[in-house]
């Protein structure tokens, strides 16, 4: 295939690309390189994609319509994976204009692309956070997601309006995939994984948010890149595809799904913060702080459909994920 990634340089987007490109896929990786964390991190995630032979780069924002018009006209794509976006529900505190510009006037560019060029299938990440104040769990595809607590998650349960609604009036197949708290290797430094061993082999505190009463679906990048691959190659097929019984129904007037994919354990902060403290070897000072704005205590990932559609449900522990996490940390940084 040849497959459009959005955010090939960011953490989810390059490991993506990586594997497309082990395949034997073709790659037009498509990012704006945004300061938003670490630049020289991005720059080094690209170092291990931007030889391959099967690999083109594009440096550009996707808000740009004329750019991301001529992108689709010129590589027409058989596949979208859009994974780049306006990242943190804390930074859409701060500077809103930039969930917009990037999660929306962006995605609409995708959608129109996709439109344009007749593309076969598009993935697009959306997040556990569209699920805002829902307190059943495990959170379920068939929950309602009409209370978004962050712009970050508004944005993001909007995307997946905007995805059914094009897949309605176009046909083109279309699955929104809402991720849980992705970690490993390469991650993103503003991540607490990330932040924590920072702060703890520097001998500095670590910010525990609701005094560590807190649970996350943390799931390994490996496991949620093995779905989204597997998930690129089973489209959806007519408008019956989630009314036949086989899936979660999320519509029935057009090829378009929704899927959870995350680990279907939740793990409380405290035992995170544990296997990190096991793996560097060094007990961490804690500051206990009360709960952050557009934060939520838990996230819990019903991945039945995703097992029943795909055949496919994330599998590594916390404890093997943590530990890999560390070791790739020290041979980054020489730490």
């Amino acid at each position: 295939m040849k497959v459009l990634v959005t955010g090939s340089a960011g953490f989810i987007g390059n490991r993506v690309s990586q594997r497309l490109l082990e395949r034997g896929d073709e790659v037009i990786g498509l990012d704006n390189l945004s300061d938003y964390y670490d630049v020289q991190l991005k720059k080094d995630r690209l170092a291990l994609i931007k030889d391959h032979e099967n690999f083109t780069e594009a440096r550009f924002d996707m808000a740009d319509r004329q750019l991301m018009t001529s992108l689709f006209e010129t590589h027409r794509p058989d596949g979208v994976i859009n994974l780049a976006a306006q990242a943190g529900v804390r930074h859409s505190l701060l500077k809103p204009h930039d969930y917009v510009d990037t999660n929306l006037v962006g995605f609409v560019n995708i959608l129109e692309g996709c439109r344009q060029t007749h593309v076969e299938h598009l993935v697009f990440a959306s997040s556990s956070s569209v699920y805002g104040t829902n307190t059943d769990m495990p959170f379920s595809v068939n929950d309602p997601v009409d209370h978004p607590i962050s712009l970050y998650a508004a944005s993001k349960r909007s995307n997946e309006l905007m995805a059914h609604t094009y897949s309605h009036l176009f046909g083109f197949p279309s699955t929104g995939l809402r991720f849980f708290t992705v970690y490993g290797p390469w991650g993103r430094p503003d991540m607490a994984l990330f932040l924590f061993t920072k702060a703890i082999l520097a001998g500095e505190p670590i910010d525990v948010f609701n005094k560590g009463d807190m649970r996350r679906s943390f799931t390994y990048i490996d496991d949620i890149v093995e779905g989204v691959i597997r998930v690129l190659d089973t489209p959806p097929h007519g408008p019956t595809a989630q009314g036949d019984g086989q899936g979660p129904p999320n519509s029935e007037t057009a090829p378009f799904r929704v899927f959870n994919i995350g680990s279907d354990e939740a793990v409380s902060l405290g035992r995170y913060i544990e296997i990190l403290e096991q793996n560097l070897g060094i007990e961490a000072k804690k500051n206990l702080l009360p709960m952050q704005p557009g934060d939520v205590a838990a996230t819990w990932a019903d991945v039945d459909d995703l097992k029943t559609i795909v055949g496919y449900q994330p599998m590594t522990t916390v404890e093997d994920g943590v530990k890999r996490f560390v070791e790739w940390y020290k041979d980054y940084y020489g730490a």
